[in-house]
């Protein structure tokens, strides 16, 4: 029976139990894909992260969910870069070391940034550049989370954006309509389908820090719990506001989680103008808070 180490880390908070949960198995070679989407299947975690060799990158990762495999994903890629920095799998010589990942949407770099110990202390990955797609009316978008069209922001609309995987973003008018929404899981459900995305990713300016530029939350309609903090979304989001100035940027602090009872904060970085949005950043802390090892045998 094969075993192999796995090691949970909670990114996008330096306060264990807080941010979003990933597992991380830092040496997958000789898996299957059947068996890592057991294995994350088993752990149970909105994704679970395979760090394998890479021919092109410094390593090559994979994100599962319990559903299915993901081509990108944030809060799993400022996890496993700091597990790496932390296993000493990327030495950490200098106040900001660049590596490279392998992501099913190509070649990425990351930025693992070292406290003055050296440990590390916070991941910044660098997104696809944006893609805007198709807008929806605040009419057919506002029954989906059973909120009236004026709870959502007038003067911009809901749009289709990816920096890697796409999200249908939806401008709440304030924290407060944030904090009531309910899904009608069936309509919002039909809604994603014609988007061509998986979920939506709602958002308020302002947050319950002081110094929040954002507050958001992740509404899958087909998901059993809510994700706390999405990196991929926060991505797409900050692509989103300055598309449509709703702030100049270049700087967003971004919360997520805090409707769950799992507080994550992250810092954008979205360089470029209304006109043209040229790149999107995004970093964060993390926390690991245990380890262990999976036993492989044949499935069933």
């Amino acid at each position: 029976m094969k075993s192999y180490r796995i090691v949970y880390v909670d990114a996008f908070t330096h306060t264990p139990y807080a941010g979003n949960p990933c597992a991380v198995l830092p040496d997958a070679r000789g898996l299957s894909d059947a068996e890592m989407q057991a294995i994350a299947r088993e752990a149970n975690l909105s994704e679970t992260s395979f760090v394998l060799p890479s021919d092109v990158a410094d390593f090559k990762v994979r994100y599962f969910t319990p559903r299915h495999e993901l081509p990108f994903a944030g809060h799993p890629t400022i996890a496993t870069a700091f597990t790496l920095a932390q296993e000493g799998l990327v030495r950490l010589s200098q106040p900001v070391t660049r590596i490279h990942l392998e992501f099913k949407v190509g070649v990425l770099p990351v930025e693992i940034i070292a406290a003055p110990g050296g440990e590390p202390e916070r991941v910044i990955m660098t997104q696809r550049p944006p893609v805007f797609g198709a807008t929806f009316s605040a009419a057919d978008v506002a029954p989906c989370f059973r909120l009236q069209p004026s709870d959502l922001r007038q003067d911009c609309p809901p749009q289709v954006v990816s920096t890697g995987v796409p999200f249908l973003l939806v401008p709440a008018a304030s924290l407060e309509i944030l904090g009531r929404v309910e899904m009608d899981r069936p309509a919002l459900a039909a809604l994603c389908d014609r988007a061509g995305v998986q979920a939506a990713f709602m958002f308020c300016l302002g947050g319950f820090s002081p110094g929040a530029d954002t507050h958001a939350r992740l509404l899958d309609p087909r998901g059993t719990s809510e994700d706390p903090y999405t990196g991929s979304a926060a991505g797409c989001m900050g692509a989103y506001i300055v598309r449509h100035g709703l702030r100049p940027g270049p700087t967003l602090v971004a919360e997520q989680g805090h409707f769950v009872g799992r507080p994550g904060v992250g810092v954008l970085e979205v360089a470029g103008s209304p006109a043209g949005v040229e790149s999107v950043r995004l970093g964060g802390a993390a926390a690991k808070v245990m380890e262990g090892v999976f036993y492989v045998g044949p499935l069933a």
